[in-house]
């Protein structure tokens, strides 16, 4: 049910559309061109150990899972009173609505991480640590599932919380270190990297997928903490407030 439910609002998404399904390519693409172009002609940052190619790939290792969660908490946050009529539903459980809107939004990274593995082996940057990203994946999700069982609850109590999705949203795209590396920040301010859990995400998939290595305990040890507490303990707090909302919805 939950895979069919996601399937068909992926296609409703974009149903009506010239390019309909293709924006699931021409949209990671467009940001990227955006980056590159940013970063690359206008800042001109360079990093002695990487070629253009490979700075562009190492932007693209951030970008997709930074799109993946927007995606998701853009359409999860509000995805509880937009679906109103199915919380008197026994056949669709509620809990099920935020885990559709998460699917929903990682459709751009499913096709975006596909373009970044085919780009990653033309440049020879695939590796036996390459695969790793899928324990990454899964950590996110996990995060992103239970974060949006909390928001999405408590937005049908406080509905400013979906309109401040799009101010948080480009907060968080400033604040990832998506072009750039944790090395580049000065050392007075890279404790306040450690409060934005994209840092995290971030730095796992880059460390696994362009830089060869495995990410350092400092970062997966609360990547992995952080995802299976919030994951829990969202569930949890979804279902002690799923009680009430036929009362505000």
């Amino acid at each position: 049910m939950l895979y069919q439910t996601t399937i068909n609002e992926i296609k409703t998404r974009h149903a009506g559309s010239v390019l309909g399904l293709l924006w699931l390519f021409i949209y990671p693409l467009l940001f990227l061109g955006t980056y590159a172009i940013v970063y690359l002609y206008i800042f001109k940052v360079r990093f002695p150990t990487l070629g253009s190619n490979e700075y562009v790939a190492l932007i693209f290792c951030g970008l997709i899972p930074f799109l993946g969660f927007s995606e998701g908490l853009s359409y999860g946050v509000p995805s509880v009173v937009a679906s109103s009529n199915l919380i008197k539903n026994t056949l669709f459980p509620i809990e099920l609505v935020p885990v559709k809107a998460v699917l929903v939004g990682q459709a751009t990274q499913v096709v975006g991480m596909g373009l970044l593995l085919v780009a990653l082996l033309l440049i020879g940057k695939l590796s036996i640590l390459s695969p790793l990203f899928i324990l990454v994946w899964i950590c996110q999700l996990a995060f992103s599932m239970g974060l949006i069982w909390i928001l999405s609850s408590l937005n049908v109590y406080i509905r400013d919380i979906q309109n401040l999705v799009a101010v948080l949203t480009l907060i968080l795209m400033m604040l990832s270190p998506i072009a750039y590396t944790e090395a580049m920040v000065p050392e007075a301010m890279r404790p306040f990297l450690a409060i934005n859990p994209l840092y995290y995400i971030i730095i796992s998939y880059q460390s696994v997928l362009m830089l060869n290595h495995l990410p350092p305990a400092r970062i997966i040890v609360p990547l992995i903490s952080m995802s299976i507490f919030l994951f829990i303990g969202g569930f949890w707090f979804f279902s002690r407030m799923k009680k009430v909302f036929s009362d505000h919805v």
